[in-house]
């Protein structure tokens, strides 16, 4: 009887090992690898703890706002900077957890103090601290994170729509933890996409009407309130005195200034003014040009203003015009292929941008993740399997490189090369005109969204028309650039895809083809590709460095093999300028400045 009892103990306790019920809480998760600081750190590296706080601050953007609802799709791109905010900060809302910004992926405790997980990665939980509160004294709780996700899933937009898809059960645990426990389909990333989450106050919102736009006032839980709104024009944001995490590790040194206002211009260069007669007191610059010769007024020659470049360490992202393979002609790679040949970036560099940028060849350039100069070793091509019959020798061994033109414009041997693409795609030149087996000539637009943008897109309709290609150029104003380009009303659009060392869902988001027809998706090629989707899958199963770092690879050949846009350029370094009073850290992180963690130099 003895050892059938001590059998079942043994058994009890393996079962509650392998559902994480003995997981001991922690302080941090990383994607891959232990987070690098300690449970007792004080604060991030790339903070000044000692600063004083108080001031204000006024950013700039070019655009419009008309909602303060960043969670919902009438209003994805259309809700007032700071709410929810990678660059301004999250001033408003906050998530279950911080990010480091000098870690690849890791994360901090914030509304949750510590968290529970197996290292399968089964299920997750999140411990709220106890000390959290919403702007109006009452405590985060259990109850708020779960009617979040579930409002969230009902009445959202992508990404957050999507958290519980892979969510097998989401249950309170105790007075104040919320577990997630998920699907056999569910990958190594949604735990950590999981903590990055908003939480927002059941108490203080309208179910029925939270997928309208609104200007009220929302109740959050971060360091600001909404003071003041000019829709369209300006909003305010003023510090809570009572914020309840001011003193947290990873919110010190963060949060700096009493004041914080947003305003909105309708034109780059009319911000540009208002910089430089202190309307607004932080430039990010992405002109090469303007960095060299616009920057000799008097704030600039006096000292009162400062330009300042950042290195950080982390991949280039590409950007590109981007083909709408939605459109029936461009869903064939070899014209798609042509059509990248014929940019000639050297040209543009030369003449554009005196020579700043740098051709960008990958989407992880500059890190270890790019595939150039790296043939694929034997972990990656059992990862790609029959994907690797598909892809380039060139990008399979490393040696690919876009071709280097004589920068002329019309370099003849290009464009020859380009012609024999078109001509595989079914395409010839009849009356000087480009056109297909039906004689219909090959034609389409491109939108661009400002005056930077057409430069360049005028500069590729040039490059085009000694093939007897016809490119129309269209710059519209924000609010149809948005509305177009959530509903994929394009032929050809300029697209950023950012990088990170850490890629992952978000991956979905821009390649799937479960995002294809998803409206607001970032999927702006229209890609829809059984082989990507699987070369995506490896990525979010990775389980350690090695199969990680070859399964991005695996990725970005597949992405550069099939052209679903024409690479441009990148800058290695970022460039901003900002009046003295406006001061910063002396360390800079991983992926760069930080604007959270500057402060008011007037401040005594």
């Amino acid at each position: 009887m003895r050892a059938v009892v001590s059998g079942l103990v043994m058994l009890l306790a393996a079962s509650s090992f392998a559902t994480g019920a003995l997981a001991a809480p922690v302080h941090a998760i990383a994607m891959h690898g232990d987070p690098a600081l300690p449970a007792d750190f004080k604060h991030f590296p790339y903070v000044n703890p000692q600063v004083k706080k108080g001031g204000k601050i006024a950013y700039g953007v070019v655009g419009t706002f008309d909602s303060l609802n960043p969670f919902i799709l009438k209003s994805m791109r259309t809700t007032a900077r700071g709410m929810w905010d990678p660059g301004f900060g999250n001033l408003v809302y906050e998530s279950l957890m911080q990010r480091s910004q000098d870690e690849p992926f890791t994360m901090y405790g914030l509304l949750a103090e510590t968290v529970e997980w197996d290292d399968d990665r089964t299920f997750i939980q999140f411990n709220l601290n106890p000390k959290a509160r919403w702007a109006d004294g009452r405590p985060v709780t259990a109850e708020d994170v779960i009617f979040t996700f579930e409002l969230l899933r009902d009445k959202g937009r992508a990404p957050f729509s999507n958290r519980l898809s892979k969510v097998a059960k989401m249950e309170k645990v105790g007075e104040r933890s919320v577990r997630f426990t998920f699907t056999e389909e569910a990958d190594r990333e949604i735990p950590l996409l999981l903590g990055l989450s908003p939480v927002l106050p059941k108490h203080a919102i309208n179910v029925e009407t939270f997928d309208r736009t609104s200007l009220e006032p929302p109740l959050g839980s971060g360091p600001y309130r909404v003071a003041e709104v000019r829709p369209g024009e300006r909003i305010v944001y003023r510090r809570n005195p009572d914020y309840w995490a001011k003193d947290l590790p990873s919110k010190v040194g963060l949060d700096n200034y009493d004041e914080i206002s947003v305003e909105y211009f309708l034109q780059e260069n009319t911000l540009f003014e208002a910089f430089k007669k202190g309307v607004v007191d932080i430039y990010a610059e992405g002109s090469a040009t303007k960095w060299a010769r616009a920057y000799d007024f008097p704030a600039v020659r006096s000292g009162n203003v400062i330009k300042e470049t950042f290195k950080p360490k982390t991949p280039s992202g590409m950007l590109g015009f981007v083909f709408n393979t939605r459109r029936p002609m461009f869903d064939n790679i070899k014209l798609r292929q042509g059509l990248a040949l014929v940019f000639d970036f050297e040209w543009v560099n030369k003449n554009l941008f005196d020579g700043a940028y740098t051709r960008t060849q990958s989407y992880w350039q500059n890190s270890s993740l790019s595939f150039l100069g790296v043939a694929a070793d034997n972990r990656e091509l059992d990862l790609m399997g029959d994907v690797r019959e598909r892809i380039n020798p060139a990008i399979l061994d490393g040696s690919y490189r876009l071709p280097v033109t004589d920068g002329s414009g019309r370099d003849r041997n290009v464009l020859r090369e380009a012609v024999t693409l078109l001509r595989e795609a079914g395409y010839s030149i009849k009356d000087g005109k480009m056109v297909d087996a039906k004689g219909t000539p090959l034609a389409f637009e491109i939108m661009s969204q400002n005056a930077g943008q057409e430069k360049v897109a005028l500069a590729y309709q040039r490059f085009l028309a000694p093939l007897g290609i016809a490119a129309r150029v269209r710059t519209v104003d924000d609010s149809q650039y948005q509305l177009r380009s959530q509903s994929f009303d394009y032929d050809v659009i300029i697209k950023s895809f950012p990088s990170s060392l850490s890629p992952g869902l978000e991956q979905i988001n821009r390649w799937s083809s479960q995002t294809r027809d998803r409206q607001g998706s970032d999927n702006f090629a229209g890609v829809a590709d059984k082989d990507v989707d699987k070369l995506i899958n490896n990525i979010l199963q990775a389980r350690n460095p090695e199969d990680f770092t070859a399964a991005v690879r695996a990725h970005d050949r597949l992405l550069v093999n099939n052209s679903y846009l024409v690479p441009l350029y990148h800058l290695d370094a970022q460039w901003i300028a900002r009046w003295k009073h406006i001061g910063r850290p002396t360390t800079v992180p991983l992926y760069g400045y930080q604007l959270p963690s500057w402060w008011d130099e007037r401040v005594q």
